[in-house]
C-alpha cells in the first residue's frame, strides 16, 4: 500500500529522523562534558514535541526558544518542528523589553527557556497574553501554572514517537528576527522548503561530509550559527557547540581535542586569532574548511587564516537573513579575487539592477537581486516592508529578493559587495561605500579593526569618519591615516575625521554596530 502523500513530502526535521535511523549510536552533539548520540537527541526531541502538543501547541503556532548554545536549545529546535509548529530561536543576551516584543509580535503559543534566564523571561510572561506553556530547563524548577519543568516535559511516559506529522514543505518552519538596526526587528518567515534548499546548497559547495566535526561558537539565534547545526544533522556529522569565543584559548584547545574539521567564523573571531600567541603551540592541520560571512574578509585576514589553517579550504561568503546565503567564493579563486564574495550558491540566480529596476552590466554598481528557493516568504505581518523587498520575478507568480545592498559584478560574474544602501555616504555629491574605505584601512599594518560612517557636514553634506582600533604598541596620528587613504582612494572618499578607540561596538554575531558609532 502506498504511504500517504504527506509522508513523502520532505520536512526539515527529516534530517534528525534520518540521522537517528542511520547512525543511532554516533555521538552527534558535544556540549561541555555532555556527549549526545543521534538516537538520544531524536528521542528527546520527540518527547518534548509531545509535551508542546499536550500544552496546546497546534500546527502553525509559533514557539520561542530563548536560550544559549546549549543542549536544551538544540533539542527544542527540532522538537518545535516535530510538533508541526514554527520555531523562533532568540538569543540569551536579549533584554526584557525585546523578548516581550518578540513574544507579542509572533504571538508565541509556547516558550522553551532556561532557569538562569528567569530574570528576563519571568517578567516577560506578564507582558503577553498568548503563551499557553513555558517549559524551563535547569535545576530547582517547580511546576507553577503554565510553567513546566524540563524533566517533566521529557518524562519517558510520553514515549519516543513524534506527534502525527502535519506540515507541508510550504509551511513555515522558522521565524528569524533581524537585528532591527533601523527600527523594530522584523521576523523573516522561512518555509521548510527554504531551509531544506539552503542547507543542501551550502553543505554541497562546502563539501560537508558525514565524518565532519564542526565547531560552532556562533549563536544558534544567528542563522549562520543555526545552520551549522542543521548541516551537521543533515549529513550525520558531529557538532561541537561552544557558547561563544570569549575564551579563545579554551575553544582552540577543544578544536584540537575533538579533532575539529570545520571552523565557521566571522571577521572579529579571525582578528582575535591573529593576535593570539597560544595558537602557535597548537596543531590545526586537521581543519578541512574555514568559512567567513557577515563581512568580506580583509586581505590581511586571509593571509593569517592560511598561516593558521595550512590544510584548510577557505570560503569567503555573503548572505542575509532574508535568503540565508547569496554567494560563496570558491577557494581556488581566493588568491586572484580576494576582495570578491564569489558566485551564486547552487540553485540560485543573481543580478544587479539600477534605480529603475533595470539590469546593468559588469562593473556597474547597483542593487543586488536574488532569485531562488531560499528567498523568504516575507516579513511576519509586515506587508509594507515585505513589498519593498519582494518583487515580481521573471516567471509569472514568483517573487525575487531585492537585497538593499549595493554590489557589482566583474566580467566573469564574480560579485563584489560595495555597501548597504542605508550605509552609503553621500559626500560632495558623490556616493562613498564605507566598505571600500574600510578595506584600505585594514591594509595598513597595525590596524586591527576599522569602521567608517558618514557624519553631518554643513559643506560636504556628509563627511567620512573613520573609527580605528590599533594593534598593541602601535601608534598613528590622524594625519598618518589620512595620508594613507589619500594614496589609495579618490579625494572624496578620504576620511575628514579619524577617531582612535579601544574597541568597536559589535553585535553578538560579530557585526560592527554602526548605529552605536553614530
Amino acid at each position: 500500500m502506498n504511504a500517504p502523500l504527506r509522508d513523502a513530502i520532505p520536512q526539515l526535521h527529516d534530517y534528525l529522523e534520518g540521522a537517528a535511523a542511520r547512525l543511532p549510536e554516533k555521538v552527534a552533539l558535544v556540549v561541555g562534558d555532555e556527549r549526545i548520540t543521534y538516537a538520544a537527541w531524536n528521542a528527546a526531541a520527540n518527547r518534548l514535541a509531545a509535551a508542546l502538543v499536550a500544552g496546546g501547541v497546534e500546527r502553525g503556532d509559533r514557539v520561542v526558544v530563548f536560550g544559549d548554545n546549549t543542549t536544551f536549545t538544540c533539542i527544542a529546535f527540532w522538537a518545535v518542528l516535530k510538533a508541526n509548529a514554527v520555531v523562533s530561536v532568540i538569543n540569551a543576551q536579549t533584554k526584557l523589553d525585546k523578548l516581550a516584543y518578540y513574544l507579542n509580535d509572533c504571538r508565541a503559543k509556547a516558550m522553551v527557556t532556561d532557569a538562569h534566564l528567569e530574570r528576563v523571561w519571568r517578567p516577560a510572561l506578564e507582558r503577553t497574553a498568548h503563551l499557553a506553556t513555558t517549559i524551563v530547563s535547569g535545576e530547582g524548577v517547580q511546576r507553577e501554572g503554565t510553567v513546566i519543568p524540563w524533566e517533566e516535559a521529557l518524562a519517558p511516559h510520553r514515549g519516543d514517537a513524534p506527534p502525527v506529522r502535519r506540515n507541508l514543505d510550504v509551511d513555515l518552519a522558522s521565524i528569524l528576527y533581524t537585528s532591527g538596526s533601523t527600527g523594530d526587528p522584523k521576523g523573516v518567515m522561512l518555509t521548510h522548503r527554504n531551509m531544506l534548499t539552503a542547507a543542501t546548497s551550502i553543505s554541497t559547495y562546502l563539501g560537508v561530509r558525514e565524518d565532519e566535526v564542526i565547531l560552532n561558537v556562533l549563536p544558534l539565534a544567528f542563522d549562520y550559527g543555526l545552520y551549522q547545526m542543521i548541516m551537521a544533522v543533515r549529513l550525520g556529522a558531529r557538532l561541537v557547540l561552544e557558547r561563544s569565543f570569549t575564551y579563545p584559548a579554551q575553544v582552540l584547545k577543544r578544536v584540537v581535542d575533538e579533532k575539529v574539521t570545520g571552523f565557521p567564523g566571522v571577521p572579529t573571531i579571525f582578528s582575535i586569532l591573529a593576535e593570539l600567541k597560544q595558537r602557535q603551540a597548537l596543531d590545526f592541520s586537521g581543519i578541512r574548511y574555514v568559512t567567513n560571512t557577515a563581512a568580506a574578509l580583509p586581505v590581511k585576514h586571509i593571509t593569517v587564516l592560511k598561516e593558521i589553517f595550512p590544510e584548510a579550504r577557505i570560503f569567503s561568503m555573503y548572505g542575509l537573513t532574508e535568503c540565508k546565503r547569496c554567494t560563496y567564493l570558491p577557494p581556488e579563486d581566493l588568491d586572484r579575487k580576494p576582495t570578491s564574495v564569489g558566485i551564486a550558491i547552487p540553485n540560485t540566480e543573481l543580478w544587479i539592477v539600477d534605480e529603475n529596476g533595470e539590469k546593468v552590466g559588469p562593473h556597474t554598481v547597483g542593487q543586488l537581486v536574488i532569485r531562488g528557493a531560499t528567498v523568504m516568504k516575507g516579513y511576519w505581518e509586515k506587508p509594507e516592508s515585505t513589498a519593498k523587498k519582494l518583487k515580481p520575478g521573471p516567471v509569472p507568480g514568483e517573487q525575487v529578493l531585492y537585497t538593499g545592498d549595493y554590489c557589482k559584478l566583474d566580467d566573469e560574474g564574480h560579485l563584489y559587495f560595495v555597501g548597504r544602501m542605508d550605509d552609503v555616504i553621500k559626500s560632495r555629491g558623490e556616493k562613498v561605500a564605507p566598505k571600500e574605505v574600510e578595506n584600505v584601512l585594514y591594509n595598513l599594518q597595525g590596524v586591527r579593526d576599522a569602521a567608517v560612517i558618514g557624519v553631518d557636514d554643513e559643506v560636504l553634506g556628509q563627511a567620512v569618519k573613520a573609527f580605528l582600533v590599533l594593534e598593541e604598541s602601535v601608534t598613528f596620528t590622524d594625519r598618518d591615516i589620512i595620508r594613507h587613504c589619500q594614496a589609495h582612494l579618490e579625494a572624496f572618499m578620504v576620511p575628514k575625521h579619524v577617531a582612535f578607540v579601544p574597541d568597536l561596538p559589535k553585535t553578538d554575531t560579530g557585526k560592527i554596530k554602526k548605529t552605536d558609532l553614530r
